[in-house]
């Protein structure tokens, strides 16, 4: 209990110092607010304008000025690149990427960014403060980013860096009703109520009157409502936020057997030293179901080499078992199979205050301040000037240029007359000079009415106020063409896109002071997911082409008996590096990008949804889908058209084939036909030849027959014949 009232004390007095040194600071951030806001003559100098019958006009330059810078620095949402410092999976890299920009998407990063820009170029400084929702996602916390008031935020003096990180404190301080503050603590509200109430305010005040421009801050609610007493909402408490750093003993441990570097507290090396590792065969395993699995194949095997030793009659004893011990990280430690040596690193604490009640302190895993400042004229100091300081007088001369035409133009509407002492009533004569077409009876015997004419106002004074107009834009970095003055553009398109991205070159200056805030933001962001992301999340990002994609962090894996065998997209280990890619955020020519990307879509370089995406095409997803659909039936009727000329020339091949089958059949034919003929006209001639022989035969025979009966005819009858 002393320490922690020692603890609230100190707090105390380390706010009324780093209040009282910032004084003069906060003092001209609220003017520049209200000077930005159109509160920029000051009771004494309307009084004098009075005087001489001038109105106090305000022609406001600077706060069209601011806005159009805010609108160049914020057109696009930034875009971070997220690397890992080790030999890591650059898958896991990759999804860190996307969930920081679910961290913007959900915390409304854009809004919180013009806010942070706006007090960037009006207070010289603008805060982002990255901190964990423990009440966001149901309960089950979210790491988010907001701005915060420039007047909120007390800082040690004596720092010296850009990102305050030689500061010994960082203060985040307003008054809140006790209302407020149980909302935001309700786990805290006896101490809350408890609380000692605290009408202490050290907000600034410039002594300018700011009820004709209407311009309501802060301080003006409080005062009032102290003032009013509005039922329990009067008792206010101040509330603090401090961040101080401190050295906070580590283990960096190093695994020889899978050389892997972890950084543990006291509390988590304590468990790590207790966490079951396994040695087997001589390979150390650290994870249970790995080493489960391992165990299982060695128990199969050895009980496979027993059955074939008693089958080959082998003694049982001679097969060597399994070669599996159960160690601890601890035992590892003591063999010097892990490395573990202790260090000291510098880490935030974070101690939040109600009036004079402690509500808690915690330790948060980040060396940077969550505290992040994107400083404008960096003096070396935590108190910056802004660019409406710098333009102040210039704004100032505007003002009582005009105010001074004005008067000027008044003169010049009410002629003047110089009337002789005496000559005529003078209250009869206004009264008549006013009236229109009514003579004016005049005693010329004094002397006659002298009208007076003021002197026309030279030409250079309505061009200086046109100068110091341009003065004021190009002390914010913005040029006449650069917000839509066609009277300075060039007559050509690629030279209005070039000077156009020349003209972007002193935007670019105050580009890197707010890519270096954004870029220190997210490495604040990383360690604080680490911490709170432990459990599986599935997180919802809008792709620039609105399209929803989905990542899944801390995904537990499981095997087939329900076993869990490793976690996919582990994000709670690992350091890693982020850049913010340079430029995002500006506004680019969207014709000339995208006849670039045109080029580049012909040339092959790129396909047609990295073309659709820099158009303003609102359905792009639809597009690529009857696209892709028109492709693949055009594919499918190519196809089919091809396979059609195929089968058209498979066909004339064919038809080629049937008439040449058909020739050969026919000609097949017409030869078995003449085959038949010739054999039947060898059968006939061989027919012939036979009964030609035959009848030769017949006739040989009768022949034959013939001359033997000659033959056979006795003598004695031809001797009686031819004695006869």
């Amino acid at each position: 209990m002393a320490k922690k009232t020692k603890k609230v004390e100190e707090t105390h007095n380390l706010f009324r110092q780093y209040s009282s040194s910032r004084d003069k600071w906060a003092l001209h951030a609220q003017e520049d607010r209200e000077f930005r806001l159109g509160v920029q003559w000051t009771a004494e100098q309307k009084r004098i304008l009075s005087e001489r019958g001038q109105a106090p006009i305000v022609v406001n330059r600077i706060h069209p000025a601011v806005e159009a810078a805010k609108a160049m620095l914020t057109t696009n949402k930034p875009s971070f690149r997220v690397s890992p410092r080790e030999d890591s999976d650059n898958r896991i890299a990759q999804v860190m990427n996307g969930m920081l920009e679910y961290i913007w998407a959900i915390s409304d990063g854009n809004t919180a960014l013009r806010n942070i820009i706006d007090d960037y170029y009006v207070c010289g400084v603008g805060y982002m403060q990255v901190y964990q929702d423990p009440n966001a996602d149901k309960g089950k916390g979210e790491v988010k980013i907001r701005d915060l008031d420039p007047l909120d935020v007390y800082v040690d003096p004596n720092s010296r860096t850009r990102m305050l990180d030689d500061a010994e404190n960082i203060i985040v301080s307003r008054m809140f009703t006790k209302d407020q503050a149980i909302r935001m603590y309700p786990m805290y509200e006896k101490a809350i109520k408890n609380a000692q109430t605290d009408m202490y305010s050290d907000k600034p005040s410039t002594g300018r009157s700011r009820e004709e421009v209407g311009a309501i801050f802060p301080e003006d609610t409080e005062t009032t409502t102290r003032a009013v007493g509005w039922g329990e909402s009067d008792e206010y408490i101040r509330g603090y936020e401090r961040y101080h750093k401190e050295m906070i003993k580590y283990h960096l441990i190093h695994q020889l057997h899978d050389d892997k570097e972890l950084l543990l507290d006291e509390e988590d090396f304590l468990e790590y030293c207790q966490k079951p590792v396994w040695l087997i065969h001589g390979q150390i395993v650290d994870d249970p179901s790995t080493a489960e699995r391992m165990m299982g194949k060695l128990t199969q095997v050895f009980a496979e080499q027993k059955k074939k030793a008693e089958i080959e009659g082998q003694s049982v004893n001679e097969v060597p078992p399994p070669d599996v011990k159960k160690l601890s990280f601890a035992d590892l430690i003591v063999q010097k199979a892990v490395e573990a040596i202790e260090v000291e690193q510098p880490r935030v604490k974070m101690c939040v205050i109600m009036g004079d009640k402690m509500l808690y302190e915690r330790v948060l895993p980040t060396e940077h301040f969550p505290v992040v400042p994107f400083m404008n004229l960096h003096t070396r100091t935590p108190y910056p000037i802004s660019d409406v300081r710098m333009v102040k007088d210039m704004q100032e001369y505007i003002n009582k240029t005009r105010s001074l035409i004005i008067a000027h133009a008044t003169t010049s509407t009410n002629v003047k007359i110089l009337v002789p002492s005496g000559s005529v009533d003078m209250r009869e004569f206004e009264q008549k000079w006013a009236q229109p077409g009514v003579a004016i009876e005049v005693d010329f015997d004094q002397g006659n009415p002298t009208p007076v004419q003021p002197l026309p106002l030279p030409n250079e004074l309505y061009q200086n106020e046109q100068t110091a107009k341009n003065d004021i834009d190009h002390q914010l970095g913005l040029y006449e063409m650069m917000m839509g003055n066609s009277s300075v553009a060039p007559h050509t398109y690629k030279a209005t896109i070039s000077l156009d991205e020349f003209g972007q070159r002193k935007m670019k200056s105050k580009l890197m002071d707010i890519e270096a805030g954004l870029r220190r933001a997210a490495e604040v962001i990383i360690p604080l997911m680490q911490q709170l992301y432990t459990t599986e999340k599935v997180a919802r990002v809008v792709q620039p082409n609105n399209s929803m994609s989905e990542i899944a962090i801390n995904k537990k894996l499981y095997d087939d008996k329900g076993n869990e065998i490793g976690v996919f997209n582990d994000i709670t280990v690992g350091n890693y590096d982020v850049v913010i890619v340079t430029g995002s955020t500006l506004p680019t020519n969207r014709y000339a990008q995208l006849e670039l990307y045109m080029d580049a879509y012909k040339n092959g370089l790129i396909d047609r949804q990295e073309v659709l995406k820099k158009t303003e095409v609102f359905d792009i997803e639809g597009v690529l889908e009857r696209t892709d659909t028109i492709a693949k039936l055009e594919q499918a009727v190519e196809q089919a058209q091809g396979q059609i000329k195929e089968l058209k020339g498979d066909l004339q091949t064919r038809e080629r084939e049937v008439y040449h089958a058909k020739q050969k059949a026919e000609l097949e034919k017409f030869k078995g036909d003449l085959d038949k003929t010739s054999t039947r006209a060898k059968a006939a001639g061989t027919v012939f030849e036979k009964r030609l022989d035959d009848a030769t035969g017949m006739i040989r025979k009768e022949v034959n027959e013939a001359s033997k009966e000659t033959k056979d005819t006795p003598k004695s009858s031809k001797g009686s014949k031819k004695g006869k």
